[in-house]
This record gives structure tokens, sequence and C-alpha cells, in this order.
């Protein structure tokens, strides 16, 4: 018999029903025994098959309540974009000069952003920031005019989300220590984004089944008619 950590031994509550956004919160907080301040994650189980090109599910959410965590923003601009940049607080501003620190192996950021006119030089990254999920796309804000707009929402909580092969969308949308309704209004801000974001290819029930959970602890069933209630 697999003899259980003592972490799992103080998990509590029903784990096998359909909790509403309130009390699933609640659990995945109670759960979270952890000696550091864990990630709050949501799995979201989408009715498409992501296989055909018209069932795609992919885009960017500003999170309310932020994400907890400090994003380091890398922007590949010149001039005065890449002064408008460093003045939003990128930790990282460049043109071909980054590119080629990149290249070399450079990876000491979390995000990056382009202008529309750099991305001659973008593509050559593709094979090292794509596999990442680091490429900038215009369909999630990452190429853009306005680098400093997005490096103030890349810092203050918008976080990108993609559909995988299997369905599903994961993503970090807060901490344990954040206070109930902060991650509540994270995680229905993520679903409206979805849900604005659902492809033309999706037919019948399109969020199946979502779950929270907490980076150490278990996953909580979660009423998706709470969440949009």
């Amino acid at each position: 018999m697999t003899k259980l950590a003592k972490r799992t031994k103080t998990w509590t509550g029903d784990r096998t029903v359909v909790h509403n956004l309130s009390d699933a919160v609640k659990l995945v907080k109670a759960n979270a025994n952890a000696k550091f301040d864990e990630s709050v994650e949501i799995a979201v189980n989408l009715g498409v098959d992501p296989r055909h090109a018209d069932q795609q599910v992919r885009g960017v959410v500003s999170l309310p309540s932020g994400t907890g965590r400090e994003v380091r923003v890398a922007v590949i601009a010149k001039d005065a974009k890449a002064d408008e940049a460093r003045a939003a607080g990128a930790e990282v501003v460049g043109a071909e000069d980054l590119v080629e620190r990149i290249q070399g192996g450079f990876m000491e950021f979390d995000r990056v952003i382009a202008t529309p006119d750099m991305m001659a030089l973008v593509g050559r990254l593709g094979k090292i920031l794509g596999p990442r999920g680091l490429m900038p796309n215009p369909r999630v804000g990452t190429v853009t005019p306005n680098v400093g707009q997005a490096v103030k929402d890349a810092k203050g909580g918008a976080i990108e989300f993609r559909v995988e092969k299997a369905g599903i969308v994961h993503a970090g949308i807060g901490k344990v220590s954040f206070a109930e309704d902060a991650i509540e209004a994270n995680v229905k801000a993520l679903i409206d984004a979805l849900n604005r974001a659902r492809p033309t290819g999706a037919k019948g029930l399109y969020i199946r089944r979502v779950s929270l959970s907490s980076t150490m602890g278990p996953g909580v069933k979660v009423d998706t008619a709470s969440i949009t209630a």
C-alpha cells in the first residue's frame, strides 16, 4: 500500500464532489500547506478539438487581482519605443543586440514584447522562444506599437492562455495568500475571457469542467454555473 505523505494526510474536504466557486476557493486555501506561498492554478476543459484550425483558443486577460508574481519583461524595440518600454518598467530592452543575446542563450525574462517593425528580427528567435511559449504574437498583445501599455499590462496581471492538445487551458491565477474574493475575481475574469475567445468551430457545451488547485495541493472540482452566476 502506498504510504501517504504527512502533508497529504492533512487535506480536508470532499474532493469527489463539485463545489460552488466560493467553497472551492476555501478548500484550495485550506489544503495549501506547503512552506511557501503556493500558486493557485486553474484547469478548464473546453469542448473544442485543437487539431482543427477553427477550434483554436488563445488570448490574453488582465486579472483584476494580479498574479502575485513578479514578471520580468523583455522588449525588442528601438529609439523612442525603447525609451517608452524602459519608462514603463521593462527589465531588458534592445533591438539587434537583444536578439543576439537571446540567440546566445540569454533567457532572464518571463514575457517578450516587440514592436511591429522588429518582427523581421524577432523571426530569428522562433525556434528559441516558440517552444517556451514566449514568441511575440499580435493576437495576445505582445506585438504592438504601444509597448509602454503592454509592459504595464504584463506587470499588472495580464496572462496569456492557450488551449492544449487535450482541449484544456491551464493557467496560474494568483497565490493562496490572496483573499478569497480576489481569487474568485481572477477565476471569473479568465472564464469570461475564454467565453469571449470561443471559436466559431466549437459546437455544443463549450466550458465543460473547471478545477482549482494549489501548487502542492489536490484538485477541487468547480461548478461552472457558480462562476458565471
